[in-house]
């Protein structure tokens, strides 16, 4: 019993610990730095169902990329399936060797082809980058889910 609970507890920590480098000092500081300039993304694309404006994921990488690179941070953007969910992992590395990783589950919608999960990636990694870096964006689009839809009579 006791072995199985140290089992456990190690798994916990090493759940907590996969987010984030073991420190995280250098990269808080260059992270807040660099957060001081960002600015914003631009919107400059146009979702065509909600006939909205966003800032795609180009303008979010365009309104960081500089000011992380300046301030000593890359960030790297992958993604994996697990258990039929779509991830996309976001990644800021500072030239310390420290990190910060974050994670954005997205559902596979059924019967998804390749084109779908192309603008699942592309989705995730703006919203992933945008939230690491803190870079605000008007959320047209996402605000326009929310509302109730109109029904046509």
């Amino acid at each position: 019993m006791e072995e199985n609970q140290t089992q456990i507890e190690q798994n916990i920590d090493r759940r907590v610990i996969e987010d984030q480098s073991k420190t995280v000092g250098k990269i808080a500081a260059a992270l807040a730095k660099a957060q001081s300039e960002i600015m914003g993304a631009k919107k400059g694309s146009v979702n065509p169902f909600f006939k909205s404006g966003y800032a795609d994921l180009f303008a979010v990488i365009e309104s960081c990329r500089e000011i992380l690179a300046k301030n000593e941070i890359a960030f790297v953007q992958g993604n994996r399936f697990k258990d039929g969910v779509f991830l996309v992992v976001t990644k800021l590395i500072h030239s310390s060797g420290e990190w910060l990783s974050s994670e954005m589950a997205l559902p596979l919608p059924k019967g998804a082809n390749a084109q779908a999960i192309g603008s699942l990636n592309t989705y995730g990694r703006r919203y992933g980058l945008a939230a690491m870096a803190g870079v605000a964006q008007k959320d047209d689009d996402g605000n326009e889910v929310s509302k109730p839809q109109k029904v046509n009579s």
